[in-house]
This record gives C-alpha cells, sequence and structure tokens, in this order.
C-alpha cells in the first residue's frame, strides 16, 4: 500500500471480466470507468437502464476501446437478481467471471419494502448481493486471482445484527437500519472467504470502504431534511467519488492482497485519503454471528453457495 496509491496502479486487467453493480453513478461509475480503461470486460449492472446507458456512454468517453455492457439487475428484487444471473451464465458461461463489485445499495431512507416484503436496505445491501454472489460465484472458481469485493462502509462500526427484528418492523431506525445493513456486508464478505478457504477454493473475498466520499446516496433516499445537510457537508468534508472509488479498486485489483483484506482510506477516521488496509470492528469478525447471519441469508433467499466447484455447477 502507498500513500500515493492511485488508478495509475491498476495492473493491467486484459483477459478479465468484471460485473460491477450500481455501475450508474457514484463509486459504481468510478470502479467501472478504471477498470474498463486497464483493459477488463466490465458488465455495468444497473437497476434503471436509461440512466445505465447515459453511465455507459459517459465510460466511452474515458475510454474509447472499452468493453463494455450494460444489464438490468434490481437488487431490491430477488427474481431479478435471478435472470441477471442466469442471462449471465448464458451468454459468458466459458469466458467465467474474474470481478465481482458488490456496490450498489440504498442509504437511510425512510422504511420501505422490496419486492420480496424484506426491509429495504436489509434486502438490497445485503440480501440482494448475498443472492447474486451465490448464484456467480463458481463460475469464478479456477480463474487467476479472482475476487469477490463487496463494499461497506464506516458506518458498520455502529451497526447491530438483530435476529430478533432484522427486517426493523418492530422499530425502524433508518441510520442503525443502514448500519447493520453495512455490518452484515462487511460479516458475510468475511465468512465467505472462511468459507472459501475452507472449501480450497483460490477465489478470494475482500471488503472495501469508501470513507465520507460525495454520491448521489446521500441525496437520494434520505428524507428531505437530511438530504440538505448532506449536500453541505458533501461540499465541505467529503472527498469525491473516484477517490472514494480507490479503496475498492485497491481490494479489487492490488497484487498480493490476501483473501479477507479489508481497503479504506488512510486518513483521519478513515474518512479520506488513500486506500490502505483497515481494521474490521470487533463485531464484524464475530465468526458465531457470521455463521448465523449466513444461514439467516440462505433461508431468507434460497440461494446456497456451490464453493469450490466448476464453473458449470
Amino acid at each position: 500500500m502507498s500513500s500515493t496509491w492511485s488508478s495509475e496502479q491498476i495492473p493491467d486487467q486484459s483477459g478479465r471480466t468484471a460485473i460491477v453493480t450500481g455501475a450508474n453513478s457514484g463509486l459504481g461509475l468510478s470502479v467501472a470507468r478504471e477498470l474498463a480503461r486497464r483493459g477488463a470486460h466490465v458488465v455495468m449492472a444497473c437497476r434503471n437502464l436509461q440512466k445505465g446507458q447515459a453511465a455507459l456512454q459517459e465510460v466511452e468517453r474515458s475510454a474509447p476501446h472499452a468493453e463494455l455492457e450494460l444489464a438490468e439487475l434490481d437488487l431490491a428484487n430477488l427474481a431479478s437478481v435471478e435472470a441477471f444471473a442466469l442471462s449471465y451464465r448464458s451468454a459468458h458461461g466459458e469466458r467465467g467471471l474474474d470481478l465481482l463489485i458488490n456496490n450498489a445499495g440504498v442509504m437511510a431512507p425512510p422504511r420501505r419494502e422490496t419486492a420480496d416484503g424484506f426491509e429495504l436496505q436489509f434486502g438490497t445491501n445485503v440480501l440482494g448481493h448475498f443472492a447474486l454472489t451465490g448464484r456467480l460465484i463458481s463460475l469464478m472458481e479456477g480463474r487467476e486471482d479472482a475476487r469477490v469485493v463487496t463494499v461497506s462502509s464506516n458506518a458498520h462500526k455502529f451497526g447491530r445484527i438483530r435476529f430478533d427484528d432484522l427486517q426493523s418492523e418492530r422499530r425502524y431506525s433508518r441510520w442503525m437500519a443502514y448500519g447493520q445493513s453495512k455490518l452484515g456486508d462487511l460479516m458475510l464478505a468475511l465468512e465467505l472467504d472462511r468459507r472459501l478457504r475452507a472449501a480450497g477454493s483460490t477465489i478470494k473475498s475482500m471488503g472495501a470502504h469508501p470513507g465520507y466520499a460525495a454520491t448521489n446516496l446521500q441525496t437520494a433516499a434520505p428524507p428531505l431534511a437530511d438530504r440538505l445537510l448532506m449536500r453541505v457537508t458533501n461540499l465541505v468534508m467529503a472527498q469525491s467519488a473516484d477517490l472514494g472509488a480507490l479503496s475498492i479498486l485497491y481490494a479489487a485489483t492490488e497484487p498480493g492482497l490476501a483473501g479477507g483484506s479489508y481497503a479504506g482510506p488512510d486518513g483521519i477516521a478513515e474518512q479520506r485519503g488513500r486506500p490502505k488496509l483497515v481494521s474490521p470492528s470487533r463485531a464484524a469478525r464475530d465468526e458465531a454471528v457470521a455463521k448465523r447471519l449466513w444461514d439467516e441469508c440462505e433461508s431468507l433467499t434460497s440461494v446456497r453457495f456451490a464453493l469450490g466447484a466448476p464453473a458449470n455447477a
């Protein structure tokens, strides 16, 4: 790691294929652009295809020779997740998959539910990516330096997994629900890596967080008062989405990183700066809770991971 690490240090990605969720804006757009600039075939997985098309054209302007695809994916709908995975397998089963960047998410909206009846933040940020990873991971087996990178947040540090009310049906605090979802993301990323190691897989599961990065995440879902406040803090405190994306790119591409690594900014309180390896909270490292959460996610999504299995499994 380096205090001057930048996207220019990303190794050549030619011949590699990456899926980036939420690639239509913010961190996902930055990650997709930089991977494409380095030669990766990038599938930009977006809920809104109109916005996705505009983002694809933006990447093409930065990387005229980029290999890009746009695909519809709504992580708040498990049927959409399944359809996306089936479509990718049909089109690219022989190509396989080298990088899965679990980036998309929602932050602190009023309580809403997904198409499947889950609380929106838990359903999208946690269950949607869990199901997506489970449906695609066998395509990564045997690929050189294949990695799953799941985007968490500093908010995981105040999160708690409330097994007695995972869907916040009895009591809903939008920020506590967000913290729970980001803790869940990181716990599952670390648990996945433990399971990969136990299965003898060469795939690595990594975590990353962007610090405080100015994206539309802060202004898309929260109530109006929160959105107005965060517009101001974005201007005076946040780093750019491009800088925030560096931690994700570092976790995805830096040679020699061990599975289970967690990357974040090197500045004060990990809010800003260049990427380095950082420490998950004690709660995120709780293996017993992680195993229980994994079992809950399997039950809620009906998705089981075939770890160590061949790509045609």
